[in-house]
């Protein structure tokens, strides 16, 4: 059995992808990780992930759990750390997986090198989140650009939020992005906010 392996990234930060995140482990009944973790230690995006999904996924451990709610690389500072590309290895496991990243494609996790800097060295595909608000078009088709530039492989696109056509249209036009599905503004998410979303998910990535 092939396993799927995917890398959430967005256009920016707060954009949704713990929620798509969710959304997918649910759907492949996948392994989750969260490569770095920047504050809120006691509420981390693998702790969403517990309680977000019917199941009980296996959550492997954050390489890094940084103390301060900023950029990882001041956050590491402030611990008193500096975070080496070197010590990330993509957890060993006989099942799917789902890794989420930290902000949109050029977080700095370091002085020299990026959060692309790290898919890149993973080499797994990518799913975009993008979300609409004045600037996203230009923040998504630079995020697919960058992602190309460095032949990274783009799975496809996962718009949250309202739908909005004329943006959605555009995006998927000019830049050939396969369109994975989306996730509507909901007010509360749940469990089964997540198992219904998951549902027309189940079938995307058996190509």
């Amino acid at each position: 059995m092939k396993f799927t392996q995917l890398f959430i990234t967005g256009i920016s930060t707060e954009i949704g992808k713990t929620v798509v995140a969710a959304i997918l482990t649910e759907a492949l009944q996948a392994d989750y990780w969260k490569p770095v973790q920047s504050g809120d230690l006691h509420n981390t995006d693998s702790d969403k992930i517990e309680a977000l999904t019917s199941f009980e996924p296996v959550i492997h451990p954050e390489t890094y759990r940084l103390k301060t709610p900023a950029s990882p690389h001041y956050s590491a500072e402030v611990d008193g750390i500096e975070i080496a590309l070197s010590k990330f290895k993509i957890p060993a496991t006989n099942n799917h997986l789902i890794i989420e990243g930290a902000g949109g494609l050029h977080v700095p996790l370091n002085d020299k090198q990026l959060l692309i800097d790290l898919m890149e060295q993973l080499d797994i595909p990518v799913v975009l989140v993008s979300q609409n608000y004045l600037g996203s078009i230009n923040h998504t088709l630079l995020s697919i650009e960058a992602l190309q530039r460095r032949n990274i492989p783009v799975k496809g696109i996962i718009f949250n939020g309202p739908p909005t056509p004329s943006t959605e249209d555009y995006i998927l036009k000019y830049t050939g992005i396969k369109f994975l599905g989306r996730v509507e503004q909901e007010q509360d998410i749940t469990k089964e906010v997540v198992k219904k979303y998951s549902l027309q998910f189940q079938n995307v990535f058996n190509d």
